[in-house]
């Protein structure tokens, strides 16, 4: 048995990740499928909310699964700024933690692209408020686990004066396994040295664990900046909660109104997103989608963009999921310098098949995006990548999936002879709302439960 499949520390090349101190809310991979729930809490008394990080500590395990996906649920507990603040953290502490966090997603919403629409002035309250202290989340392939994990959740908050839940948000899985706009997702996961656990992409060399976790070497050679004392920073890393809702008739009616055929409509949107329903890559089948290979997971994701398609042939260099994680291809910038690990889950009803006007329904996907440095990773990506296209060459266009757009945006789809360039797009994604979170190890957790003063 390996050291991961114990559950006691990953190594390779010499480096060893305390595995068992990291929450499994960072490292595992969603499963699937899977069923969840996000809550938000608000602190009003430090003394309560230590006695609920008490009862909490016994729910959140570490490390990564010792069974099947199907025999367990994890539970995580991330903090906002505002809300170790309110634990009663040492101001000595707070200062410490970079200034992104410090500041909040909210105030740092134009840098990255959440502007418009999507701008904090429209968000669901109580996003961007300052209310946000603790985030919880619970994740399981088995509704039975969920649902007794969230039993025990609730139990260790409700009724404890000074501590009051503000939000909550269930995730599923679609009966269709897709997401709202009909694609496959969950299917890339980073190959980070010193875990045990083998990245989706058999061709990605290991990426230093400090890129991820606190406390350890990162790509630059250097340890990740922490917050002080160690052992509030050790075995830590940060996650962007997002919030976004997915406008599904916007995107049929687009994708309708510039093809002549359903087979044009769905290669318009596979050269958009980079996959195509079934998850297959562009990559590896450029020319129709290939449910054999997409269901391989040796093969899904056995591909890299120089190899297989500089120039954007195949999969455009301005496609969502390329943009988001350009693995080899030539760009402006090192890629690895920037990986995140994306953990999006969906929530709300599907727009029934075929219907072209929205009815109304809330329905989007939230996304934990987790990584040891917000502002080279998270930040970096949604200001440069997604919302920006000088480092592929094209100034001025952004994401076409998740891009700002406002009815303005454009998108370059080479082709041979002549390339396409696509005007007029509408944005597809509206954020309702965002927090910074500090995903705390297991020992900082306690550290944090047993705060005296």
């Amino acid at each position: 048995m390996s050291t991961a499949d114990s559950g006691t520390s990953g190594s390779t090349a010499g480096v060893s990740v305390e595995i068992d101190d990291v929450q499994s809310g960072a490292l595992r991979p969603r499963p699937v499928p899977y069923a969840g729930e996000y809550v938000f809490l608000r602190v009003d008394d430090r003394h309560a909310g230590r006695a609920v990080l008490r009862r909490l500590l016994p729910l959140t395990s570490g490390g990564l699964p010792r069974g099947g996906p199907s025999q367990d649920a994890w539970v995580a507990v991330a903090f906002t700024h505002q809300g170790l603040k309110a634990l009663g953290v040492p101001q000595e502490s707070l200062d410490s933690f970079p200034r992104a966090f410090r500041e909040g997603m909210a105030a740092r919403a134009e840098l990255i692209g959440d502007v418009g629409e999507s701008a904090p002035a429209h968000w669901e309250a109580p996003f961007g408020t300052g209310d946000v202290h603790i985030a919880l989340s619970a994740l399981s392939s088995d509704t039975g686990l969920l649902g007794r994990a969230l039993d025990r959740v609730r139990a260790a908050y409700e009724g404890t004066p000074g501590v009051r839940m503000i939000w909550q948000q269930e995730v599923r899985q679609l009966p269709t396994g897709r997401t709202t706009f009909g694609f496959r997702d969950g299917i890339s996961h980073p190959n980070i040295e010193g875990v045990g656990l083998p990245g989706s992409n058999p061709q990605e060399t290991p990426i230093k664990a400090g890129e991820f976790i606190l406390g350890y070497p990162d790509e630059t050679g250097h340890l990740p900046p922490a917050p002080s004392p160690d052992v509030l920073g050790r075995n830590g890393t940060y996650v962007a909660v997002r919030k976004a809702r997915t406008d599904v008739a916007a995107w049929r009616r687009y994708l309708r109104a510039n093809t002549s055929s359903a087979e044009e409509e769905a290669l318009l949107a596979a050269k958009m997103v980079g996959r195509w329903p079934s998850g297959a890559p562009l990559a590896l089948s450029p020319d129709h989608d290939d449910p054999e290979l997409a269901a391989d997971p040796q093969r899904v994701n056995n591909f890299l963009y120089r190899e297989h398609d500089d120039r954007g042939l195949r999969c455009p260099a301005g496609a969502h999921i390329r943009r988001t994680n350009p693995r080899d291809a030539t760009i402006i910038g090192d890629a690895r310098m920037h990986r995140l690990i994306r953990r999006g889950t969906t929530y709300g009803p599907p727009l029934p098949e075929g219907v072209l006007e929205d009815d109304g329904a809330d329905r989007g996907l939230i996304g934990a995006f987790i990584g040891a440095h917000l502002e080279r990773q998270f930040e970096f990506i949604k200001a440069e990548w997604v919302n920006d296209g000088n480092f592929i060459g094209y100034p001025g266009e952004k994401d076409p999936v998740a891009g700002h757009h406002d009815g303005t945006g454009s998108v370059t789809i080479p082709e041979k002879p002549v390339r396409r360039r696509l005007r007029n797009l509408p944005s597809f994604v509206v954020i309702r709302g965002g927090e910074y979170c500090f995903l705390p190890g297991l020992r900082a957790l306690r550290w944090l439960a047993e705060l005296e003063d």
